[in-house]
């Protein structure tokens, strides 16, 4: 048990010093992130969340995880909002590379059937499917959508999204107040994983955007 502490140590006394106003700003920037820009769906946003949440039990801050799931929905929106008028200026020119893993235009198109088909529900569901998640605004700007449908949609998919997260982190997190050593483990184990996914994400990012653009496709204007 010692030397389990004494490994994640080096982790958890960052994020004890760091306190909750951290974990807040860091929440904010990834999520709009993730919502808004390209680089976001190379980033872990619901490991985030989720540790997010483990990190505040880890300071006891109940009230905190509450008020950051609700401020966080709000930023979630806002990203939305800042992807959809992406979407609306340059269309979907910047989602597809040549050879690209993931920006490709195979995933591209799939998407775009995915979003074409499903409309407002697509807008919905995407908060749960990180790659979808990130280019839905951009496909519902590019299209077209109604704003105020597309302004719905995303509240309704981010009330659902980001609570049940953090709390599932939080609670998640209280679940283990039997075993107290289990605790600052579970948000070293959170931290790790946020950080990797991080550095893999935006390695990721950096290795697709190298490669050229390919021609636009076009996307169906969307049926209100």
């Amino acid at each position: 048990m010692t030397t389990i502490l004494a490994v994640i140590d080096p982790v958890i006394n960052p994020l004890q010093s760091a306190g909750p106003i951290m974990v807040w700003l860091i929440v904010f920037g990834f999520v709009y992130a993730e919502c808004a820009f390209v680089v976001g769906m190379f980033l872990p946003g619901d490991s985030l969340l989720i540790a997010a949440g483990v990190v505040l039990a880890q300071h006891g801050r109940e009230l905190d995880a509450w008020a950051l799931s609700a401020f966080t929905v709000m930023v979630a929106v806002a990203g939305n909002r800042t992807g959809y008028a992406i979407g609306g200026t340059t269309g979907t020119r910047l989602l597809a590379r040549k050879n690209g893993r993931v920006l490709n235009r195979r995933n591209l198109r799939r998407a775009e059937v995915f979003f074409t088909h499903w409309g407002f529900w697509a807008v919905v569901v995407a908060r749960w499917l990180p790659f979808v998640r990130t280019i839905a605004p951009m496909l519902a700007g590019s299209a077209g959508m109604n704003r105020r449908r597309f302004y719905l949609a995303s509240v309704v998919g981010a009330v659902a999204w980001v609570p049940l997260l953090v709390l599932l982190g939080f609670y998640g997190a209280g679940l283990l107040d039997q075993q107290p050593w289990l605790k600052p483990v579970a948000a070293g184990l959170a931290a790790c994983v946020l950080a990797a996914g991080t550095g893999y994400g935006l390695w990721r990012y950096r290795q697709e955007m190298s490669r050229p653009v390919e021609e636009p496709a076009l996307v169906p204007a969307l049926q209100d």
